[in-house]
């Protein structure tokens, strides 16, 4: 008997959003219908300015859609969600705070972890410890942000947004300003973590290379107005080598995303 197919985690339909009002508004997305299963990742590309970041913050309940219907987990988003993990391109660390304080930030913050910090916060600060260990922190955990690289400060970012074990993660170009290098051992860290705790991950990305790599399925967006111009299943197999961004398949997926955008930019 096959699998039963995974549930849809995040349902959106005919979702458009306006930013202002009157003759000042502008359509950010316009008319999106999107599907992410539990489990899967997906990634997201386009132009500059299409409204890949407004989409993440519809589905955060950060911003209210102007039309149509956002549902995570089979409920209206009406407001921030505490089910999301979020982490961006600046890592926005405390500057007066340790690697484990920053880390342990969520866990102040939401329900139910707030009220048993004080009498679990041996048990938690194990458990961030195991997590930066599983990123290559292990024994950073009293470093301040300005004592870490920016590498290691993206990963201290990944595991505050992971700490409250949330049913979505979501990454807006969180490792666009890291070298060549770095950048592909942290696609490597996110494909592990992603692989052993079965988190749902929203990737928003320029890189047609880490999309490629990192998702079960990639949508590409138009220029704004964003809208959905191609819904693209990536067909390499899991799990996924580096060694994988040198063969012809990957290198005919990244130029199908290519072209699509290209077309967007004429």
């Amino acid at each position: 008997m096959s699998p039963s197919p995974k549930k849809n985690l995040v349902q959106l339909e005919g979702v458009s959003l306006r930013y202002g009002t009157g003759e000042n508004a502008t359509l950010a997305i316009d008319r999106i219908d999107l599907q992410i299963r539990r489990g899967e990742f997906v990634a997201v590309v386009g132009p500059s300015g299409c409204g890949k970041s407004t989409l993440m913050k519809i589905i955060s309940g950060l911003v209210p859609v102007s039309e149509g219907v956002a549902l995570v987990e089979d409920r209206e988003v009406a407001g921030p969600l505490k089910s999301v993990g979020m982490a961006f391109q600046a890592s926005n660390l405390l500057p007066w705070r340790t690697t484990i304080e920053n880390v342990m930030l969520p866990l102040e913050v939401v329900e139910p972890h707030k009220r048993q910090l004080r009498s679990r916060r041996g048990e938690y600060v194990a458990r961030i410890e195991s997590l930066l260990q599983r990123v290559g922190l292990g024994g950073s955990g009293g470093k301040f942000p300005w004592e870490l690289s920016g590498g290691m400060q993206q990963r201290t970012s990944i595991c505050r947004a992971l700490i409250h074990e949330p049913e979505i993660l979501l990454l807006d170009e969180p490792f666009g300003a890291l070298d060549a290098f770095t950048r592909e051992d942290l696609w490597c860290t996110l494909r592990d973590l992603h692989a052993e705790r079965g988190v749902t991950v929203m990737l928003v990305t320029h890189d047609l290379r880490e999309a490629a790599f990192l998702a079960d399925t990639v949508y590409v967006f138009s220029q704004r107005p964003g809208r959905i111009v191609l819904r693209h299943e990536i067909d390499l197999p899991r799990p996924r080598d580096l060694q994988v961004t040198y063969s012809p398949e990957f290198a005919q997926t990244v130029q199908l995303l290519r072209s699509h955008i290209r077309h967007q930019a004429a």
